[in-house]
C-alpha cells in the first residue's frame, strides 16, 4: 500500500529562505505561517499579549477552617444524617474557599475533593461575574462607634489582580483564559457556564470562549438591563445592559427548565381582557386543526368546525366543556374557542433580552452594601434554567454569595471561591443567615465549610520539582526556604545575620536560631508550613536569656490556638519583651516587597468568660468581656503627613480607629471612632467541644503531610482524566465547629456578647482533660482590620 502523500505547502522560494534563516537564528515565526504550517480547525482566534495555553497543573489539599451548621430541632428528613444535636454528620457539604480561584480551580479538577464533587452528581452549573474593577470587588464600607468609613483593598487583594488591570485588555484576557480551561474540564458533560460581563470586555472574552468551549455550545447571549437611562451622557449613548454567555459543555445535551416571565399589567389588561362570572381573567385561541382532518369535522352544540376540523376528538370537546373550558360566542356562526385563564399560565417564555429584573439599590432587603452584588432574582432565573433540585453549582468570583445563598434557597448543592476576604466574611454571614430563615421555615439546607489553601499555598512556593535525588531536593528545598527567609526579612526592613545594619551587637552573626535584626531587636522566622506554638517561643526565651537579650520579634504565618496572651504575661515575667507578627500573604509578591508595601499585623485576641448557672449545672454562658486589639496600618505620623488639605482618613494608632482630617489651613483634628472594644467585633462563634473533630486530609501517595503535587498536563475530556490515589493525614490540626454564632449586619450594626447554653452535658474525659471538662474555642473577625483569631478557654461542665 503506497504512503499518503505529503502536504504540501503553498511557499514562495523567498518564503522558505525566510523561514529557514528564521529557524537558523533561533527567531519566532510570524503568525502567518501557523495557519499555513499546521493544520488548526478554529475559523477565528483571540490572539493577546502574553497569550499561553499552560493551565496550571498544581494540585493542593484545602485547609478547613470552619465546619458551619446550624443545629436542627428535628431532623425527620434524613435523619441517618445527622447527630443527636441535629448537626449534619455525612454527605455532602457546601464549600466556600478563600484564595486565588486559579490553584482553587486546579486542586479541584484532579485533587482529592473531585472525588466527591463526582459522587455528588458532577459540576452542572457554573456562574461567574468576573471583575474587571477591584476597587468596586474589594473595597467595602464599615461601621466603627456609630461611623461609616470605606476601607480599600488590601494589598494582597489588590496584587492578586495587579497585572489584570494594569495592562488593561490583555492581562484581563489572559487571567480569564485559564480559569476557564479549568472550569471547562471541571464541567459535568450536561453542564453549563454562564459568564457575566461589562460591555468592555465582554466581545472579547466571548471570543475566548468560543476558542475554549466550541462556537456550536454558545447556546444564546443573553443582555440585562441593569440600570435605567442616563442623563450625563454626552457624545455617546448611554449603557444600560450587561452581557450573560450560556454556554454548555456538550453540544449535543445540557440541563434545561424552561423559565417564564411573569406578564405586565398592560400585557394582561391587552390580552387577557375577558373575565369569567367568578373573576378569574382569561384569553381564548382558536380550535381549528392546521391540517385537513375529516375524522374531526362534528357540529357541536350547533357550532359548525373549521373546514380543516375540531383541534380536538369529539371525547375531548365534551370534557373541556364540564371543565368550562370553552368560550361559546353569541352568533353561531362563529367558532367555540378554548379559554386560556390568567392564574393558570406561567407567563411569558423568557427569551434572551431581561428587562424585568432590577438591580441592587441600597436600601434593597438582600443588599449586602457590596458594589457590584447582582440580584438574586437574576441568579434564581439561572440557576432554575440550568439545574434541578440536588445538582451541584459554582462561583469562583462569588463577591458577596449571592450564587450560593440562591443555591442554597432552591435546593442544590453549590461551591462559591473568592479571593478577597471582605467578600468570604460577608458570604458566610450571609448564608448562616440563610440557614437559619430555612431552619425557621421547617426547611431542609445543608451545612457548609470554610476553606482555603493556606500553609499549603506556602508549601507549593517552596515545593521542589524535577527528577533530584533525595540529597539535591534537600539541597534545593534549604535554598528555597533559605530566599523564602530573606525575602521574609527584607519585606519587614530587618537585615538578615551577617548583613550591615548598624544595630550593634544585635548585629553579630547567631548560631542559626535566629534570622536577623531590626532596630536593635532580634528577629526569629517560625515554621512556614506550622503554626508557631508554646514549645517554639520557650525555646525563642531561651535563646534570648543565652545571649542576654531582653527584645525579639516573632514573625508566622500562624500561631497555635489559644497562645495568647498568657505566653506574652510569661515572657514579660522572664525579662524579655517579645512581640508576635503575622506574616502577610503580600511576602509572595516580590514587588510588594520591593515597594515597601508589605505591612506585619499584630496579635489580637478576644476575652471571654464562663459564667454558670447556679440551678443548672448543664447550663453555661459564654460572654465577651474584652478584645485586645494591636492591629497598625503603617506610622500614624507619616500617614498625618501625607494627608492632603481639606481630606479625611480613618487611621489606626495603638488598637484604636482615628479619624483624621486636615483642614485647608492645615490643622489637624482626630476623632476617635472605637468607643467600646466590641466595636471591633464583626463576628464570633463557640465551639463548645473543640478537640473532638480532627481535620483529615487526602493527599497523593507519597506527598507527604504537604500534599503538593504537580500533575502532568490534564488535556485528556473530562471522562477520561485518571485521578491519582489518594491517602488520608491527620495535620495535626481540628476543624473549629460553629455551634452558635453571633455577628453585625446592615439592620443589627453589633454582634451580641454573650451566649447560653442550657444543655451542655459532661463529655467524659476530653483529650487529657479531667472529668467533665469541656474545650470550648470562640472564633472571632476583626471588623476594623478585617483579622481573625481563635482563642481558647476550658470548661467546666460539673456534674450535679
Amino acid at each position: 500500500m503506497s504512503k499518503p502523500p505529503k502536504p504540501a505547502y503553498e511557499l514562495t522560494a523567498a518564503e522558505q529562505r525566510d523561514l529557514i534563516a528564521l529557524i537558523q537564528q533561533g527567531r519566532p515565526l510570524p503568525e502567518r505561517y501557523r495557519f499555513v504550517l499546521f493544520e488548526d480547525k478554529r475559523e477565528v482566534e483571540l490572539v493577546w499579549n502574553g497569550k499561553s495555553r499552560d493551565v496550571c497543573t498544581t494540585v493542593l489539599p484545602f485547609q478547613t477552617l470552619e465546619h458551619i451548621d446550624e443545629p436542627r430541632a428535628e431532623t425527620r428528613a434524613q435523619g441517618d444524617l445527622f447527630d443527636s444535636r441535629g448537626r449534619q454528620l455525612r454527605g455532602w457539604s457546601n464549600k466556600l474557599i478563600w484564595g486565588d480561584n486559579k490553584l482553587i480551580l486546579s486542586s479541584l479538577k484532579a485533587g482529592a475533593l473531585r472525588q466527591q464533587i463526582e459522587d455528588a452528581g458532577g459540576l452542572k452549573l457554573i456562574y461567574i461575574d468576573p471583575p474587571f474593577d477591584v476597587g468596586a470587588d474589594f473595597s467595602m464600607d464599615i461601621e466603627i462607634g456609630g461611623e461609616t468609613f470605606h476601607k480599600e483593598a488590601n494589598l494582597l487583594e489588590q496584587i492578586a489582580y495587579r497585572d489584570t488591570w494594569g495592562r488593561g485588555a490583555d492581562s484581563f484576557i489572559s487571567m480569564i483564559y485559564e480559569r476557564l480551561i479549568l472550569m471547562r474540564d471541571l464541567l459535568a458533560e450536561d453542564g453549563s457556564i454562564y459568564v457575566h460581563l461589562e460591555p468592555d470586555v465582554g466581545n472579547l472574552v466571548r471570543v475566548a470562549l468560543d476558542e475554549v468551549f466550541g462556537r456550536d455550545c454558545l447556546r444564546t447571549e443573553i443582555a440585562w438591563k441593569r440600570t435605567s437611562s442616563h442623563g450625563n451622557v454626552s457624545r455617546s449613548f448611554g449603557e444600560i445592559w450587561e452581557s450573560i454567555y450560556f454556554y454548555s459543555r456538550s453540544r449535543e445535551t445540557w440541563t434545561w427548565n424552561q423559565q417564564h416571565i411573569p406578564f405586565d399589567d398592560s400585557y394582561i389588561k391587552s390580552h387577557f381582557s375577558s373575565v369569567d362570572s367568578d373573576g378569574r381573567r382569561f384569553t381564548t385561541s382558536d380550535m381549528r386543526n392546521p391540517g385537513y382532518r375529516p375524522n374531526l369535522k362534528y357540529d357541536y352544540k350547533g357550532y359548525k368546525p373549521h373546514p380543516n376540523g375540531w383541534a380536538v376528538a369529539l371525547e375531548r370537546m365534551e370534557e373541556l366543556d364540564r371543565q368550562g373550558r370553552l368560550y361559546f360566542p353569541e352568533d353561531k356562526a362563529k367558532r367555540i374557542r378554548l379559554k386560556r385563564y390568567l392564574d393558570e399560565t406561567p407567563g411569558q417564555i423568557a427569551q434572551n433580552f431581561w428587562t424585568d429584573i432590577s438591580p441592587i439599590n441600597s436600601q434593597a432587603k438582600e443588599s449586602e452594601g457590596y458594589a457590584t452584588q447582582k440580584p438574586e432574582a437574576l441568579l434564581e432565573r439561572i440557576i432554575k434554567a440550568s439545574s434541578n433540585e440536588g445538582d451541584l453549582v459554582a462561583d469562583f468570583f462569588c463577591g458577596s454569595g449571592t450564587t450560593a445563598a440562591v443555591a442554597e434557597k432552591l435546593g442544590r448543592k453549590w461551591i462559591a471561591t473568592d479571593l478577597g476576604k471582605f467578600g468570604i466574611h460577608t458570604t458566610r454571614k450571609r448564608l448562616i443567615g440563610v440557614q437559619r430563615a430555612l431552619k425557621a421555615a421547617e426547611k431542609n439546607f445543608r451545612a457548609f465549610e470554610v476553606l482555603n489553601l493556606g500553609r499549603y499555598e506556602r508549601q507549593a512556593y517552596l515545593n521542589v520539582g524535577g527528577r533530584l535525588t533525595g540529597a539535591q531536593k534537600e539541597q534545593a528545598l534549604a535554598r528555597k526556604e533559605t530566599e523564602f527567609r530573606e525575602l521574609i526579612l527584607r519585606a519587614y526592613k530587618a537585615t538578615a545575620f551577617g548583613g550591615s545594619e548598624s544595630a550593634g551587637s544585635a548585629n553579630t552573626a547567631q548560631d542559626g536560631f535566629f534570622h536577623g535584626a531590626r532596630n536593635g531587636r532580634l528577629v526569629v522566622i517560625g515554621p512556614i508550613n506550622l503554626p508557631v506554638g508554646r514549645l517554639f517561643v520557650e525555646e525563642v526565651i531561651t535563646e534570648c536569656r543565652k545571649r542576654g537579650a531582653t527584645r525579639v520579634d516573632v514573625l508566622a504565618f500562624e500561631f497555635e490556638m489559644g497562645l495568647f496572651p498568657a505566653v506574652l504575661e510569661e515572657a514579660r515575667g522572664k525579662g524579655i519583651d517579645l512581640t508576635p507578627k503575622y506574616i502577610p500573604a503580600e511576602v509572595f509578591d516580590k514587588r510588594a516587597v520591593d515597594k515597601g508595601q508589605v505591612v506585619f499585623h499584630d496579635i489580637s485576641f478576644v476575652e471571654a468568660t464562663p459564667r454558670y448557672d447556679a440551678k443548672n449545672t448543664f447550663a453555661v454562658s459564654i460572654e465577651l468581656t474584652d478584645f485586645s486589639v494591636y492591629y497598625t496600618q503603617g506610622a500614624f505620623e507619616a500617614a498625618i503627613a501625607a494627608l492632603k488639605e481639606g481630606k479625611s482618613e480613618v487611621m489606626c494608632e495603638q488598637g484604636q480607629l482615628y479619624k483624621v482630617s486636615k483642614s485647608k489651613e492645615g490643622i489637624i483634628t482626630r476623632d476617635r471612632l472605637t468607643k467600646h472594644w466590641t466595636d471591633w467585633v464583626d463576628y464570633w462563634a463557640v465551639d463548645f467541644d473543640y478537640l473532638s473533630r480532627r481535620e483529615i486530609i487526602k493527599v497523593p501517595v507519597g506527598t507527604g503531610l504537604g500534599g503538593v503535587a504537580t500533575l502532568p498536563g490534564f488535556e485528556p475530556p473530562q471522562g477520561e482524566l485518571t485521578l491519582p490515589d489518594f491517602e488520608e493525614r491527620w495535620t495535626g490540626g481540628y476543624i473549629f465547629e460553629n455551634e452558635w454564632q453571633s455577628f453585625r449586619t446592615r439592620r443589627r450594626p453589633r454582634a451580641g456578647t454573650d451566649h447560653r447554653q442550657a444543655h451542655l452535658r459532661p463529655a467524659g474525659t476530653l483529650h487529657g482533660g479531667r472529668e467533665g471538662d469541656r474545650h470550648l474555642r470562640q472564633r472571632y473577625d476583626d471588623a476594623g482590620a478585617g483579622e481573625c483569631g481563635i482563642t481558647m478557654a476550658r470548661i467546666d461542665a460539673r456534674v450535679a
